[in-house]
């Protein structure tokens, strides 16, 4: 029985290498590739693919708010995350998500097509070096709230804009840029931004 599969791939030359390879198995068959994940629910809902096959670094809505979308969606379809990166933060949102699949993008074709054939027939393939870096991180500390406080304070924007963005109260804020620094250890709130984003948990 054929396995229908949705590719989705940002980068123009990789989307059309792997479709071509896929294509070349004859269990295997690519019923639909996108380059963004605005696209995807709708493709899911005219193309019925058993897989979907996601790049998690997709531009505009990422790929793991897309797979948090299709698991709300289309419970039955299943999902294989590839990644270029591997910040532990990210191993862990993608894990909690429960997808059916979690590889790297180095792998090679053969492990690929093998990872298909495993997650049609009801296993979970994730990389042993992916969850090895997740747990070594283990959770993240920051709260959501603290996420996107610090995700704001990523991009220079200051504490009384913080503030209006979020509909906090100034004070708040910057009690809370404290504690997060606190919490990861930090000298100052640069620093802060520095840690959470090379473990991946902003």
């Amino acid at each position: 029985m054929t396995i229908r599969v949705l590719l989705v791939e940002d980068q123009r030359v990789l989307r059309e290498a792997l479709t071509s390879l896929l294509e070349l198995e004859p269990d295997i068959e690519v019923v639909a590739a996108a380059e963004r994940g605005e696209d995807v629910a709708e493709l899911v809902e005219t193309t019925r693919p058993e897989i979907v096959m996601l790049d998690i670094g997709l531009p505009g809505i990422s790929g793991l708010s897309v797979a948090k979308e299709l698991r709300r969606l289309f419970p039955g379809t299943r999902i294989v995350l590839l990644t270029s990166l591997d910040k532990p933060g990210i191993v862990r949102d993608a894990l909690s998500i429960g997808v059916e699949g979690f590889l790297p993008k180095g792998i090679s074709t053969t492990e690929l097509v093998s990872a298909i054939r495993e997650v049609k027939a009801g296993k979970t393939v994730v990389s042993s070096d992916l969850v090895s870096a997740a747990l070594a991180a283990g959770e993240n500390p920051l709260t959501p709230r603290e996420r996107s406080i610090l995700q704001l304070a990523a991009t220079g924007t200051p504490p009384p804009e913080i503030a209006r963005q979020l509909f906090l109260a100034e004070g708040t804020v910057r009690n809370r840029i404290t504690r997060i620094i606190a919490k990861l250890s930090a000298r100052n709130a640069t620093d802060a931004v520095r840690i959470a984003q090379r473990v991946g948990w902003i």
